[in-house]
């Protein structure tokens, strides 16, 4: 059931505290870690505690919780002093989605090109 941990899921692992993590921040509905495979400099995920399979589908089902998740990203730029960086949400295993529980990528520290990839 969306919204629910799925035993299945690493990112609901990480939340339960089943599988370490680098913690940077945490709030009542978010966790913010550090990627195990950075591509910058800065390079933290920010999830919702909460299991939905992608970025839309935890927009669709639960709105204030997406926006949890992007003021979390912002707090993380500010926290790690990044002046530029970017926010990513990869949606489907074709855009680079491995874990598919919703999730953004903070990434900064390194000047980036647009258009991206």
């Amino acid at each position: 059931m969306a919204g629910e941990p799925q035993d299945d899921c690493l990112f609901c692992k990480i939340v339960a505290g089943h599988i370490p993590a680098t913690l940077v921040r945490e709030t009542e509905t978010t966790v913010a870690f550090r990627d195990i495979n950075p591509q910058a400099p800065t390079h933290v995920l920010v999830i919702p505690k909460v299991h939905h399979p992608d970025a839309a589908a935890l927009a669709a089902a639960e709105p204030a919780i997406a926006a949890d998740v992007l003021r979390e990203a912002g707090e993380v730029a500010r926290d790690e002093k990044l002046e530029s960086y970017r926010v990513v949400f990869n949606t489907g295993s074709g855009a680079g989605q491995t874990v598919f529980h919703a999730h953004a990528h903070v990434i900064g520290g390194r000047g980036m090109q647009w258009p991206p990839g």
